[in-house]
């Protein structure tokens, strides 16, 4: 006895799906803790942009340029912000996408503490402008 079956069930419908990765517990739990600490760390990038003020103590003995020493003040104090909204985006479509996420805010962390120092260097720019 044989089974035979019809020619209709090897057609099919659809492409089979990929199955979706499935989620890490641990990466999920990392992100949200550090995506929790990330507003932490913009606040305290933006809180040292302003120490940056302290700059133009020397500008009584040399000649400054304000504006650009403004500039960078401004920069110090709204970059890390800006870090901010880019990587809590990017980390929650990342979770959406079932990917690993995790260094998305440990990325916008490093990328906070190196704009303070581009920022840094533009003030100090504006300080030996003649």
């Amino acid at each position: 006895m044989t089974f035979s079956l019809p020619p209709e069930s090897y057609r099919m419908l659809r492409p089979e799906q990929p199955p979706r990765p499935a989620r890490r517990g641990w990466d999920l739990a990392l992100t949200i803790v550090l995506l929790v600490l990330l507003p932490l760390a913009a606040l305290a990038c933006s809180y040292a942009g302003f120490f940056l003020t302290f700059a133009s103590d020397a500008c009584g003995a040399v000649a400054c340029d304000e504006s650009l020493m403004n500039f960078g003040l401004w920069f110090a104090v709204i970059a890390p912000w800006g870090v901010l909204l880019v990587a809590v985006v990017a980390a929650i479509v990342r979770l959406v996408r079932h990917r690993i996420t995790f260094w998305v805010p440990l990325a916008g962390i490093v990328l906070m503490a190196a704009l303070w120092f581009v920022a840094a260097a533009i003030v100090s720019a504006g300080i030996s402008a003649s």
